[in-house]
């Protein structure tokens, strides 16, 4: 039985994101539920998916599993064959560190400058809170790539589920314009080179669904 992924917009899901980019870039078959947000009948279709209310949610045979990081975990312990988290016991550790830190943290910046794949760059003036959250994530960049990252482009060399965990904050830098180092852009742009990367924004320009407050 393949598994079913449900997620919400494209354009501006960045919880749905972080799931989708990681199976779809390890070619993981799944089907995919889209349920649009900011609709009267958004929450009641997420919660014939999942008591939680909100997306995404993977359903795979008896499993249901629900939050972002719960999905990649899940996917790393029902696929070992892939490496969805690096295979060094170091790596690994630190992997998983940034990864919950991204789940948990950078408020400032997420409050500030949500997802959205179809922005045409263009900055806003970054809160304190931002600012230092930028910072924070050049730092977690270069340390990770400069520990860890020879072997590839990604924090961790290859991609991995990290990378998948930062990738809208990826699309926040990039779409707002936010000033960041010479590193920090080779890894934005290798994550956009992606072709999962690219699928999923394509899926985001083909949706006609629009929420303004995103638009800002």
């Amino acid at each position: 039985m393949t598994a079913v992924l449900v997620i919400a917009n494209k354009a501006y899901s960045s919880w749905s994101f972080r799931p989708w980019i990681l199976m779809r870039h390890f070619g993981a078959p799944f089907e995919e539920i889209v349920v649009p947000l900011a609709r009267p009948q958004t929450r009641e279709e997420i919660l014939r998916h999942s008591p939680a209310g909100k997306c995404p949610i993977l359903k795979d045979g008896d499993a249901l599993v629900w939050e972002s990081l719960a999905i990649v975990e899940y996917f790393a312990e029902t696929h070992p064959e892939l490496p969805v988290w690096p295979r060094e016991r170091a790596a690994r550790a630190e992997a998983r560190a940034l990864a919950a830190e991204m789940h948990a943290g950078f408020t400032g910046l997420r409050a500030l400058l949500p997802m959205n794949m179809r922005r045409k760059p263009s900055p806003l003036p970054l809160t304190p809170e931002a600012s230092a959250d930028v910072a924070r994530l050049e730092a977690a960049f270069s340390g990770a790539r400069g520990r860890f990252g020879a072997g590839g482009p990604f924090l961790f060399g290859d991609f991995s589920a990290a990378d998948a965990m930062f990738a809208p904050v990826v699309n926040r830098l990039d779409v707002y314009a936010v000033p960041v180092g010479a590193p920090t852009r080779a890894y934005m742009e290798a994550m956009k080179a992606l072709p999962a990367w690219r699928d999923w924004s394509a899926g985001a320009f083909a949706e006609p669904w629009i929420i303004e407050k995103y638009e800002k």
